[in-house]
C-alpha cells in the first residue's frame, strides 16, 4: 500500500488529524503522568475511605469511653471497677481468686 492510498483511508485521516493527536496525548498525559493523574486520585480516594472508616471506629470508641467515664464518676461503681479489674481491697479484707478447671491450662496440653 502506498502512502497516497493510505491517506485516502478514513481511519488514517481521523488518526492523523492534529486535534485528535493533541487530545490523545493530553488525555494519556493526564491519566498516567501528571501529578494530579487519575491513578493518584484513585489511590487518594481509597485512602480517604480507609481514614473515614477509622474515624468512625474511633468515634465509637470515644463514645464508649465517655460512657465508662460517666459510669466511673459514681464512687460505688469506681470501687466495683477497682475490685474487679485491679483486685484492690479495703484494709482488713482478704481476696480469694477462684479459678475454674476449664480456665486452667493442663500440663499435658502444653506438652503436645
Amino acid at each position: 500500500m502506498r502512502l497516497s492510498e493510505l491517506r485516502k483511508k478514513k481511519w488514517f485521516a481521523l488518526i492523523s488529524n492534529m486535534y485528535i493527536l493533541v487530545l490523545t496525548v493530553f488525555v494519556i498525559w493526564m491519566v498516567f503522568f501528571d501529578t494530579n493523574s487519575l491513578l493518584i486520585h484513585l489511590e487518594l480516594r481509597k485512602e480517604i475511605r480507609k481514614l473515614e472508616k477509622q474515624q468512625e471506629f474511633l468515634k465509637q470508641e470515644i463514645s464508649r469511653d465517655k460512657k465508662i467515664i460517666e459510669k466511673l464518676s459514681d464512687p460505688e461503681e469506681l470501687e466495683k471497677f477497682a475490685r474487679e479489674e485491679y483486685y484492690l481491697k479495703k484494709k482488713n479484707e482478704e481476696i480469694y481468686l477462684i479459678e475454674y478447671e476449664d480456665s486452667l491450662k493442663n500440663e499435658k496440653d502444653g506438652e503436645e
